[in-house]
């Protein structure tokens, strides 16, 4: 399995939020029950939400997750 975080681009409006992605590649011939383990892991401990799942020909599968930038101000 392969992962891959992205940041989102200038082209996002300030309604929609700033979101980073990570996105999870699986091979053809590993299981679905570890790659869901994978997605769950970073859901539950990373606070990521799935945004899409995609199942390409030749089997491989994508996971887009994406958790919301905190933008933190100094206060003093």
């Amino acid at each position: 399995m392969k992962e891959r975080i992205l940041s989102s681009g200038p082209a996002r409006s300030a309604a929609q939020g700033k979101y980073e992605y990570l996105v999870l590649s699986v091979n053809p011939g590993e299981s679905i029950a570890a790659a869901r383990q994978r997605v769950r892991e970073h859901s539950e401990y990373g606070k990521w939400e799935l945004e899409r799942s995609r199942l390409y020909m030749g089997g491989v599968r994508r996971y887009w997750l994406r958790r919301k930038v905190m933008v933190v101000e100094r206060t003093a």
